[in-house]
């Protein structure tokens, strides 16, 4: 019988529960939905595919085993997100003797049917590189909140910082993202 808990209007807190009393079933289904936004994550942090997807299964091989102690206190993807910011500022630390490895975005199997692929890959290559001046707190807040679409609570928890801080974070990632980008919006 599943683990249930009154905080189960969250289905992943639920499978999370479950994977704790033993279920690879219930780890198996979250590990499907959240690999491909955790690799996402992390490569729009760190600009390498490999990395990411390394990365990614850190912060699964950690949510494992750590399932037996788990308690839904927060969403589930906060507390997944917690996780994974906490590897990549270790990545980050690991690598601020060695350079970034560079991708360019043209090796990326990114087709986008009805578009200018040149012109979305220029955009694209354009983001990037606005994302690298960023602070990794801005970096980090606008991705959970873009990209992941958390709430500014979640986020400040994921980040174990203050709602403030956290919209102080975003305002000035959007500023500057804008300023970086200013060729773009007059562009189209």
């Amino acid at each position: 019988m599943p683990a249930h808990n009154e905080h189960c209007d969250d289905p992943d807190a639920s499978l999370m529960l479950e994977a704790a009393g033993g279920s690879e079933q219930a780890l198996r289904m979250l590990i499907e939905k959240w690999q491909t936004p955790l690799i996402n994550f992390f490569y729009r942090s760190l600009g390498s595919a490999e990395q990411a997807e390394d990365l990614a299964q850190m912060v699964f091989i950690r949510v494992h085993r750590a399932a037996a102690g788990y308690e839904p206190k927060a969403k589930f993807s906060t507390y997944l997100f917690h996780i994974a910011r906490r590897l990549l500022i270790n990545e980050y630390r690991r690598q601020s003797r060695k350079p970034l490895e560079a991708v360019d975005p043209a090796d990326l199997p990114a087709e986008t049917p009805g578009r200018d692929r040149l012109a979305m890959l220029e955009i694209e290559e354009a983001f990037e590189k606005a994302l690298e001046t960023l602070p990794e707190n801005q970096r980090t807040a606008i991705l959970l909140l873009k990209q992941q679409e958390l709430s500014y609570e979640e986020i400040a928890a994921a980040m174990d910082a203050t709602e403030t801080a956290v919209k102080s974070w975003i305002h000035r990632a959007r500023q500057r993202l804008k300023t970086e980008l200013k060729d773009f919006y007059h562009a189209s």
